[in-house]
């Protein structure tokens, strides 16, 4: 880390880059330990970082995690480079294969945020680098969704408003739903999110089986069912694992 500054901004981003600097995550104790400031002053940090998102915090483990908010910014500033920059040929050839629009996105809080889009051939996708879309309602955000260790919880926790007369918008519902994909491997939808289109997703994990993210396929009903969608799982995984190697560590 660089010196210690004196002023309240400068100690905010040297906090924020020494939780970039820790991938598995800090206490507040070792904040203190490495900054050298006061544990008021780290808990007053790192409770600020996580306010306004750009940092998470685990109340089981009370560790501190970089947040969404660092990469949703950095997605908007310069969404050619880091994640998106390093898997854009991989969705290209994703969709060169299946001749549909590819879509990558990671989870921020009750959200999934796009990283990167590659439009089909004949279809332009509906969200950009930056946006974010319901996890309740798209293939993409579901894949998520499945995955989350406080699953039953999370849903409890979520406003399962609808986007169109097929969404789920029953908790019971949902986590059937929810069980079926961890089943399945991957998440479809079909008129959920967005009336017309249809969507399938896979989940992307690393070696250890830690959810990074998730891979979608998306296509006008008329173009493509559900069903034709499926046949391409085995591409998406294929597809994913490479993402999942790439991934910024």
């Amino acid at each position: 880390m660089p010196p210690k500054g004196s002023n309240s901004v400068t100690k905010t981003f040297e906090m924020l880059e020494l939780l970039g600097e820790s991938p598995e995550g800090i206490s507040a104790a070792q904040a203190v330990e490495t900054t050298g400031y006061p544990f008021s002053t780290a808990y007053r940090l790192l409770g600020g970082l996580v306010e306004s998102g750009y940092a998470s915090f685990e109340a089981r483990t009370k560790i501190y995690t970089l947040g969404m908010e660092v990469f949703r910014l950095a997605q908007k500033v310069a969404h050619r480079q880091g994640l998106s920059g390093a898997t854009k040929d991989l969705l290209q050839e994703l969709t060169k294969s299946t001749g549909e629009s590819s879509i990558l996105a990671v989870r921020r809080g009750n959200a999934a945020l796009t990283v990167l889009t590659v439009d089909g051939p004949q279809f332009r996708t509906t969200t950009d680098p930056g946006d974010e879309s319901p996890l309740h309602t798209s293939a993409i955000g579901q894949a998520l969704l499945a995955h989350d260790p406080q699953v039953d919880a999370t849903v409890a926790s979520l406003d399962l408003v609808a986007r169109t007369p097929n969404s789920i918008t029953d908790p019971a519902q949902m986590l059937r739903r929810l069980e079926q994909i961890r089943t399945d491997g991957w998440a479809g939808q079909s008129e959920e999110n967005d009336i017309g289109m249809n969507a399938l997703a896979v989940p992307v994990f690393d070696l250890d089986g830690t959810l990074l993210a998730s891979l979608a396929l998306a296509a006008p009903v008329f173009r493509r069912s559900l069903d034709e969608l499926i046949d391409f799982v085995p591409r998406l995984n294929e597809t994913a694992a490479l993402i999942a190697a790439r991934f910024p560590r």
